[in-house]
């Protein structure tokens, strides 16, 4: 992600925290934890134009007061203190995708949200000579037979990296570095995947992480903020004391098998995930720096989701 977009996620992160407590603040007691995320996004929100504040404030107000209907808990007033905080981008590495809590923890309840501004990635994992994705991503070690199949193209990368090449000037590296590559990556997850059925419910919970959360997506040039609803363990949705959602949110069911798992066709650099239930994902691999290095970037996207997944569109005035 480059800098100008990581800038613009946190400054959508700010101005989504900042509305949640001024709406928040209509019906009860509510308090922002001031922590250096939070001084982060506030220093990305000062560096937009006018005109840029502007639109963000009226993605995330669309947003935030459809979250309320969902989510009823928020703003029942109980006499106890809800808290706001930003989490550090480091959580996502422990399976926290979440940007957002919303904390009562008078009555031990969480929910989170994750904000994108104008991208649906899911994902932005590596791939590496030392980089165990296995281990990392459903908790299974990396094959001897992967790492045989990896180790020619990771030595190329290293002899160019010592030579300073720029990536983009490698002679082939759709033959050299991508297909090889991925053709590993396949066959090591439809290896593990037979002898380990959890696989797919593994990745699944990897690349969405471990918690339930909302992601609301801005898409600016639609004038429409996009709130999807990610209910893997039943967390979401839950009654207040005195009102019930206005609209249901259905537990999703995890995969339980891998029913393809292959290049898209006329493209070397990027394979798609079909799963049961719905669940399929693209893996699009790329250089993340100009000169070689021994070490890509995939961009993770989902491409299908099963329907117990709900998508509201929330239309600007």
């Amino acid at each position: 992600m480059s800098d100008k977009s990581n800038n613009q996620g946190r400054a959508y992160e700010y101005i989504c925290l900042r509305t949640l407590r001024d709406e928040i603040d209509k019906f009860r007691s509510v308090n922002i934890v001031e922590n250096s995320c939070y001084s982060a996004a506030e220093k990305a929100w000062n560096t937009l134009s006018d005109e840029m504040k502007g639109i963000y404030k009226i993605s995330s107000k669309t947003a935030v007061i459809r979250i309320f209907e969902l989510e009823p808990r928020i703003i029942e007033n109980d006499n106890d203190v809800l808290e706001l905080m930003i989490q550090a981008d480091n959580k996502g590495k422990g399976g926290d995708v979440r940007d957002i809590l919303i904390i009562r923890k008078s009555i031990q309840w969480e929910i989170g949200l994750s904000i994108k501004h104008n991208h649906f990635a899911v994902k932005h994992s590596r791939i590496g000579q030392k980089l165990d994705f296995g281990a990392k991503w459903y908790g299974i070690p990396c094959s001897q037979d992967y790492w045989n199949d990896v180790r020619p193209v990771f030595n190329y990368l290293v002899s160019e990296k010592n030579k300073k090449t720029l990536f983009d000037n490698l002679p082939d590296k759709e033959n050299d570095v991508y297909i090889p590559l991925l053709k590993a990556f396949i066959d090591e997850i439809s290896r593990q995947s037979q002898t380990h059925p959890d696989v797919p419910r593994r990745l699944v919970e990897y690349l969405l992480g471990k918690y339930d959360f909302y992601k609301v997506i801005s898409i600016d040039n639609q004038r429409r903020t996009q709130i999807q609803s990610y209910n893997l363990h039943g967390t979401l949705n839950q009654d207040g004391i005195n009102r019930k959602p206005s609209i249901e949110i259905p537990i999703v069911l995890l995969p339980t098998r891998i029913i393809r798992l292959d290049f898209v066709p006329n493209k070397t650099n990027t394979v798609e995930l079909y799963m049961d239930g719905g669940w399929q994902f693209s893996f699009r691999i790329h250089n993340a720096e100009k000169v070689v290095a021994p070490s890509l970037k995939f961009d993770i996207q989902i491409v299908g989701m099963p329907t117990t997944i709900i998508s509201i569109n929330c239309i600007w005035k």
